[in-house]
């Protein structure tokens, strides 16, 4: 299934967590793509930022708030009309899932709970997407990719909100059915490119580190994750969500969106690729275990995502590296990062 320009030209889009990372390039590409982009987020929690460096609050309409206030998602759902909802804002790290327990489930559980509480009461939507994670399986560590049909799960804050977060997703199916709309949730693998500052990253550590001259600590150097460019899963959330919008009657539940096994390295081996790569990066050093459990192998199949979309990922490994390297490097050199972000977009090509 091939989704072209035309579909998104014109069509009001509302993004929650249009200013992190993922939903920052989300943003950038539907502005490109000629959608009218609403955007609903807590303000940027980093500095740099990509949402800052790439000038999206003059380029779309910029909503500040918190999806946790139900009476505020209602209002700016409203007020957007969007046919079209990509649900990304979160709480999306594992380790302040430990330190506030309370406030992940909240954002995560809740938060979701209010935007398919709006998105329901509102008459121009057609179809409504919700982000979560491949954390949100059961994981056993015995090396099987899970599947969409894998039980879910979650050994910490961060993975059982994820995984309660598709239950509510769940719950709300019969009601967009009853209304004629689409509504699914998309778990991608690990996600990097240029653009993330957030703490706990390791493409992040690895820069700051760079740019400070100090050695990065990493946790769990062995652990396997399914790595995967950032443009990757977003291609495969805009064919998903057409998908939904014209044919919402047997379209899939939910989606995984990751890298062939090949691509599944350790936290070590990205780590040596990026340092390969990236200008005066330092060696690392073993940090041992991580807060809390967190699982030392996960990998997922992305079969039925080319099974119903025709989405394969573009870039593979190196390449992967290669353009993360490649939007650092030239932060850290004062380029013009818009147009650098641009470049990268439409290097991997506009059409979804």
């Amino acid at each position: 299934m091939a989704v072209n320009k035309a579909f998104w030209q014109g069509r009001r889009v509302l993004v929650t967590g249009h200013t992190g990372f993922k939903g920052s390039w989300m943003s950038l590409w539907l502005e490109r793509l000629g959608a009218q982009v609403w955007g609903l987020s807590l303000p940027p929690y980093t500095e740099p930022n990509h949402f800052d460096l790439l000038g999206l609050e003059r380029r779309m309409q910029h909503r500040v708030g918190d999806i946790r206030d139900r009476a505020l998602v209602r209002d700016v759902v409203a007020e957007a009309a969007p046919e079209v909802i990509f649900h990304m804002a979160a709480q999306p790290i594992v380790a302040l899932g430990w330190r506030d327990p309370q406030g992940t489930f909240a954002t995560n559980v809740m938060g979701t709970i209010h935007v398919l509480e709006a998105a329901l009461e509102c008459p121009s939507l057609r179809a409504a997407l919700v982000i979560t994670s491949d954390k949100v399986y059961a994981n056993p560590n015995d090396g099987v990719a899970f599947t969409e049909d894998s039980p879910l799960g979650g050994e910490d804050p961060y993975s059982a909100s994820k995984a309660a977060t598709e239950m509510a997703v769940r719950a709300f199916h019969a009601p967009f059915a009853a209304r004629g709309l689409g509504l699914a949730s998309a778990r991608a693998g690990n996600v990097i490119g240029g653009g993330d500052w957030s703490a706990h990253r390791i493409v992040t550590d690895l820069a700051r580190a760079a740019a400070a001259g100090t050695v990065p600590v990493l946790r769990r150097p062995n652990s396997v994750r399914p790595w995967q460019h950032v443009l990757e899963p977003l291609s495969g959330y805009l064919r998903f969500a057409a998908r939904l919008v014209e044919k919402p009657d047997g379209a899939p539940a939910a989606l995984n969106f990751g890298p062939p096994p090949e691509d599944c390295r350790t936290v070590a081996e990205l780590a040596e690729a990026f340092a390969a790569r990236y200008p005066y990066s330092p060696a690392w050093q073993d940090g041992g275990e991580s807060i809390g459990l967190e699982a030392g192998l996960l990998t997922i199949a992305s079969d039925a995502a080319h099974r119903e979309l025709g989405w394969s990922p573009r870039l593979d490994f190196k390449a992967t590296i290669d353009w993360t390297a490649e939007w650092y490097a030239a932060h850290n050199a004062g380029a013009d990062m818009p147009a650098l972000s641009l470049a990268q977009l439409e290097r991997f090509g506009l059409e979804p």
